[in-house]
């Protein structure tokens, strides 16, 4: 079997978070009941480009020696007037955190069910995975996704700003609607959940939302 290249590596790498993200209860549950506001879906795919941000672009990381030798030595300079590229491998607890500070900073949940562990857990075993060159964790998160009613492919598309429109799509022919698509993905990733009516969120003094569940063992 050929080697992949990076740029295919950090493409699965991309939809593997694309997907850990659509399979989080908690998110889910937050895009579908609009806490995040009206533009809670584009919130959880801006989301999901963050947490790509975080970590340093395999198509240098992975680059060929003869390639990395004529890239700038200054590394660490901005890519875009608005972005800097990340130049170290986050650790577990680093993603936790994010995925923590954007929950409560986005949508007003206060996740204090271990879940966000499990999710950075998730995604660090994608990410160890693409940098070998083996994607068996994305295939794996992506048969789970199919299982609970994601008919669509999750796709990756990465924008030059962050404050721009959404920057995941499903893979579909119709570009019309690609907002609206995306707007059906809470209840794909969210069917095993049924909040509905035997959901109530607990909110705490302050006002925001408190998903609780099982503590890590």
């Amino acid at each position: 079997m050929a080697t992949p290249t990076p740029a295919t590596c950090q493409s699965q790498f991309e939809q593997g978070v694309a997907i850990a993200l659509h399979l989080w209860p908690a998110l889910s549950l937050a895009v579908q009941n609009n806490w995040g506001g009206p533009d809670s879906a584009d919130k959880r795919d801006w989301f999901a480009g963050a947490v790509v941000d975080l970590f340093p672009d395999l198509n240098k990381v992975l680059a060929p020696a003869s390639e990395k030798q004529q890239q700038p030595s200054n590394t660490t300079q901005r890519s875009t007037d608005d972005h800097e590229e990340a130049t170290e491998e986050p650790d577990q607890l680093d993603i936790e955190t994010v995925l923590l500070q954007v929950m409560l900073d986005e949508f007003e949940v206060n996740v204090d069910d271990d879940s966000a562990f499990e999710v950075a857990e998730q995604i660090l075993r994608v990410r160890l995975g693409c940098l070998k060159g083996k994607f068996d964790e994305v295939d794996a998160l992506r048969r789970r996704f199919e299982g609970k009613g994601g008919n669509k492919k999750v796709v990756f598309k990465k924008a030059e700003d962050q404050d721009n429109d959404t920057d995941w799509d499903t893979d579909d022919d119709e570009e019309v609607d690609s907002d609206e698509e995306m707007g059906e993905a809470p209840a794909l990733a969210s069917t095993t959940q049924q909040p509905k009516e035997k959901v109530e969120p607990e909110v705490d003094e302050d006002g925001f939302t408190k998903v609780v569940g099982k503590k890590r063992r």
